[in-house]
């Protein structure tokens, strides 16, 4: 016996209602407010959410347990690298974009090893984070 048809339409139609939570973690917020607008002027719902340091990201991690994290190597206290290892290691789900200025090969290595779904040049990929974000956003 399954679902009847009108309540397993409704049933997707709550699902893919549900925002999709982002934290932000860069100390720049200059770039934090880019990235927000950009990411506001798209259509599916969500909930954006920013930290600048890394006691911050780490309360805001245990708190909203993001979907998506963009996350900035060079922060104040420990870096994005250490966070990054921390959302793997306590078997987070969230999908982690590294977006930082510290685009190089050694960094891009390390990131990916550790478990970062996608590693961005903060200056020159910058405007694929909407797009990225809206596949994930229907992923989810």
């Amino acid at each position: 016996m399954g679902f009847p048809h009108y309540f397993v339409e409704n049933y997707a139609t709550i699902l893919m209602k549900k925002d999709t939570v982002i934290l932000i973690v860069d100390d720049n917020m200059n770039f934090v407010d880019r990235m927000i607008s950009l990411l506001q002027e798209t259509d599916s719902p969500r909930q954006i959410h920013s930290a600048n340091n890394y006691d911050e990201a780490r309360r805001l991690l245990a708190e909203l347990n993001p979907d998506i994290v963009l996350l900035d190597i060079n922060l104040p206290g420990k870096n994005g690298i250490e966070i990054l290892k921390m959302i793997r290691s306590e078997n987070k789900f969230s999908t982690v974009l590294m977006l930082t200025n510290h685009a190089d090969a050694y960094y891009r290595q390390q990131c990916m090893e550790l478990g970062a779904d996608y590693f961005l040049d903060k200056s020159e990929d910058f405007g694929l984070v909407p797009g990225i974000i809206n596949q994930l956003t229907l992923q989810h």
